[in-house]
């Protein structure tokens, strides 16, 4: 089986206007009812997501939603499993921890309008809310000019458009029983806004490696030697490795609350761990001023394994 966009969800980047992440817990309490439940979303979720976006095309509603490691083995004990699917590991640095947090079933919804992510979730909810609890839900926005919340622009070195397949997507040679399946590591930071927003332009430029308006990369000697465009890169074997991350804003500012959902997805997390590690064992300097609260990993089936979810075949 070839790698086909096709058969694949919604794992490319398209961080959306209006956002919804939403990661749940199964209730662990009676198998059969969640794994009927589970199969019934699997089998009508495509079904809500393509009516959807024939009631109202312009909206550009794009999802993907998958498992974690945990709920796979509750689910699916007998099942092959994804080879790198587990639970995320807390990266501990000299100054600050990557947090590894629990996470059942994760969604992410995206689109145009915020009525369209509602009305996909309260539909994909009727399925799931008798069998799961919330862990987290979180709602973001696309901020001006596409900036993440700190000012500057987002996912400037993502790959784009069908390239994004090439390093988002699972083929043969890596685990041929999940072509065009794909990972997707969830991370929720908190910034501290005050202290960011007290730094000189040029400050915040060393610690991001970017001109701030122009969105030119700075010389090597202009940026910090922790700078985050710097020790967030993977470069094992001397190349260069990516993957297509989304940084989504969002903000609760009569609490004093905002921050950045950070969603990576790739054919294979080994890459997405390594860049984790180089940012919290070097102290990326964007890490003094951003809390990571959750860390967690999911598994996003292709359409193929979704479908013989449905049909109880795993």
């Amino acid at each position: 089986m070839t790698v086909d966009i096709k058969k694949a969800q919604d794992v490319y980047k398209d961080a959306g206007e209006s956002v919804i992440f939403t990661t749940l817990m199964l209730n662990h309490k009676d198998l059969q009812k969640e794994k009927d439940a589970i199969a019934e979303f699997s089998d009508m979720s495509n079904s809500i997501i393509n009516s959807m976006r024939i009631r109202d095309p312009e909206a550009q509603a794009h999802i993907a939603w998958g498992f974690g490691s945990d709920a796979w083995d509750y689910l699916f004990p007998d099942a092959p499993k994804p080879k790198e699917l587990e639970n995320f590991k807390e990266i501990k640095g000299p100054k600050y921890t990557a947090v590894s947090t629990p996470g059942d079933i994760f969604i992410h919804v995206r689109s145009k309008k915020m009525a369209v992510c509602y009305e996909l979730m309260d539909q994909f909810m009727g399925i799931l809310r008798p069998i799961t609890s919330v862990e987290d839900e979180t709602h973001g926005f696309r901020y001006i000019e596409g900036r993440a919340i700190i000012g500057f622009i987002d996912g400037t070195e993502n790959p784009a458009g069908i390239e994004s397949m090439d390093y988002t997507l699972i083929d043969d040679d890596e685990d041929p029983e999940f072509v065009n399946g794909s990972y997707a590591f969830a991370q929720k930071y908190t910034h501290n806004m005050d202290a960011w927003k007290k730094l000189k332009t040029e400050d915040q430029e060393k610690a991001i490696g970017r001109h701030k308006f122009s969105d030119r990369e700075l010389d090597d000697d202009e940026k910090l030697p922790n700078a985050h465009n710097v020790v967030s890169k993977d470069e094992e074997g001397g190349v260069e490795h990516k993957i297509v991350r989304m940084n989504v804003p969002f903000s609760d500012p009569a609490k004093d609350i905002t921050g950045t959902y950070f969603i990576g997805y790739s054919k294979g997390f080994a890459i997405t761990n390594r860049m984790l590690k180089n940012m919290f064992t070097q102290s990326d300097r964007l890490l003094d001023f951003s809390t990571p609260i959750t860390g967690n990993l999911f598994f996003i089936p292709s359409k193929t394994t979704l479908e013989k979810i449905a049909d109880g075949d795993y």
